[in-house]
């Protein structure tokens, strides 16, 4: 029966994991970035217009009811983008270790995947 290096096993988690940090972060960075920038200019562009009174009385809650809107947006699409990179790491560590078990054991094990 052949025997687990678990420093090896440990250094192959650690780069199937960070192989799927490292890509998904620089997404997460573009698109807050992006999604960031835009709701500071809708910010800015409201407190003009209330400051210039182009924004109303009346409709100066509808801008900021938008405003706290596109925050909430941001913020589920930003949880729904680290959800599935969590479900990538899960599944690149659970599929190294049964791999590891696998060859140690000389048998094959179906490697489950989290949905």
């Amino acid at each position: 029966m052949a025997t687990i290096d678990l420093d090896q096993l440990v250094s192959d988690m650690k780069t199937a994991a960070s192989g799927i940090l490292n890509a998904d972060v620089s997404t997460f960075r573009g698109f807050s970035e992006r999604q960031l920038k835009a709701i500071a200019q809708q910010a800015a562009l409201v407190a003009t217009g209330i400051a210039t009174k182009q924004i109303t009385e009346e409709t100066e809650q509808f801008f900021l009811d938008s405003l706290e809107d596109m925050a909430l947006s941001f913020a589920k699409t930003l949880r729904g983008l680290l959800m599935v990179t969590i479900e990538k790491v899960w599944n690149a560590i659970v599929g190294v270790l049964w791999n590891a078990i696998s060859k140690a054991a000389n048998v094959v094990l179906p490697v489950p995947v989290l949905n």
